[in-house]
């Protein structure tokens, strides 16, 4: 539609796909294969030379992956995108392209257990170093910038915690340094917040957790924002010095604004191989055209839930940034005024044991290590998702031992609450 700028939910429908040019099929269909075929030897010198776009390997490339590609590059707002198997897959490979040996980069310390892990013991073996600063002072991931610094890393919604983060107080400091400000933006997804209006220059997702939206299917994805200056002499050798493996090709001057999401692709994930499945991408892409339905009745029903928790007299706090009392509350209204996501977390009076109890005596949630499902989800992180930290590291994450965490389903918001109240009831 030339002449009309769509809105999110057109977009969550149509973005990337058009009718299939063989079959005319609507949907777009699960290319299941390893390879394509070249047109001629010349074809397949421009494609190996990165002189001309297309399909080589599904290792590399696939037509169902590059439309959820698309599709989540104009969801975000941004200039590009690379679909990947994981929302670990994603966060690597962004490190891989930034990042040399004796690097360093900063993280906001409120982040999911499992990035936790990943920066501060996996990425040790490429010699990175993570630098942990608080979210709330934007100060404190100021102080800590020195020429080895390559990035900045947040989540705009933090898991399990449920709060969000200033992105653009963290953006000024980004832009002051000359470093990318990388968001991961899974628990918010773009329905609720778009990370790069707020000055990000990259955002990675867990697309197995909203956008994919059933529980059903794993993927990750990188959106280069197109807005980062990737020229700077020396500090992203990636991506503004001649590439050995491109015969001499510099891939921010031949390709401009998108050149961090190709310079993922064909240094990243060509050599790494995190590939995302044609069949995971269809998956997604189906869950991601009720992104803006499914998200917006998570954000009521876990609002109706919090609400009822906090009056509970078991119940020592819920935070959720949607309870007009909520010290994040008013991050959450400049933010994502739609809503404050369907995760958040509360204590209970009883600690570590109450909330064990409490977990089990659960009859429609279902207890396991995801979010971001259509069912209603529970997990106590201290015993699970950051049992591999200290409980200082636990607490500092806000997964403390009294801590539940709650992902909130599209189900009837009387049988959540009923669900919660019977299991309270067992404390």
């Amino acid at each position: 539609m030339s002449t009309h700028n769509p809105g999110f939910a057109t977009l969550a429908v149509h973005a990337g796909a058009q009718p299939d040019p063989a079959t005319g099929a609507r949907t777009t269909p699960i290319y299941q294969t390893t390879s394509f075929v070249f047109e001629s030897a010349d074809h397949a010198a421009a494609l190996f030379g990165l002189q001309q776009f297309g399909n080589i390997y599904t290792r590399i490339m696939n037509p169902t992956q590059a439309v959820l590609e698309e599709r989540v590059a104009a969801l975000e707002g941004g200039a590009a995108a690379l679909a990947v198997a994981s929302g670990h897959a994603a966060q690597m490979l962004v490190f891989h392209t930034i990042m040399q040996p004796g690097d360093n980069f900063l993280a906001a310390r409120k982040l999911y257990g499992g990035s936790i892990n990943q920066f501060g013991h996996a990425f040790k073996n490429f010699g990175w170093e993570v630098r942990w600063a608080d979210p709330a002072d934007p100060a404190s991931f100021e102080s800590q910038i020195d020429e080895r610094t390559k990035g900045i890393f947040i989540e705009s919604l933090a898991n399990p915690g449920g709060t969000f983060v200033d992105i653009a107080a963290i953006a000024e400091v980004a832009q002051r340094n000359g470093l990318p400000l990388i968001v991961d933006n899974t628990m918010a997804s773009p329905y609720l917040l778009r990370p790069l209006e707020h000055g990000a220059d990259i955002v990675v997702h867990s697309l197995t957790k909203f956008l994919g939206g059933h529980g059903n299917s794993m993927g990750g994805m990188i959106v280069d924002g197109g807005t980062f200056d990737w020229s700077q002499s020396g500090r992203y050798p990636m991506l503004s010095e001649p590439r050995p493996e491109y015969a001499g090709v510099e891939l921010h001057k031949t390709f401009g604004n998108i050149a961090f999401a190709i310079a993922c692709r064909v240094l990243g994930l060509r050599d790494l191989g995190p590939a995302i499945s044609p069949f995971n991408a269809f998956m997604i892409l189906t869950g991601i055209e009720t992104l803006p339905l499914r998200m917006q009745r998570h954000c009521d029903n876990a609002l109706a839930a919090a609400t009822w928790l906090k009056a509970h007299e078991k119940v020592s706090w819920v935070s959720y940034s949607g309870l007009e009392d909520d010290p994040n509350h008013a991050l959450q209204q400049q933010y994502a005024p739609k809503g404050s996501g369907a995760v958040f977390t509360f204590g209970l009076k009883g600690g570590y044991e109450a909330g064990k109890t409490f977990v089990e005596g659960l009859q429609m949630f279902s207890h396991l290590a995801n979010i971001g499902d259509t069912r209603s989800l529970v997990i106590h992180p201290a015993s699970t998702t950051h049992r591999q930290l200290s409980e200082e590291q636990q607490v500092a994450a806000g997964a403390g031992p009294d801590v539940v965490r709650l992902s909130i389903g599209i189900e009837d918001p009387a049988d959540i609450i009923a669900d919660l109240e019977q299991s309270l009831a067992k404390i």
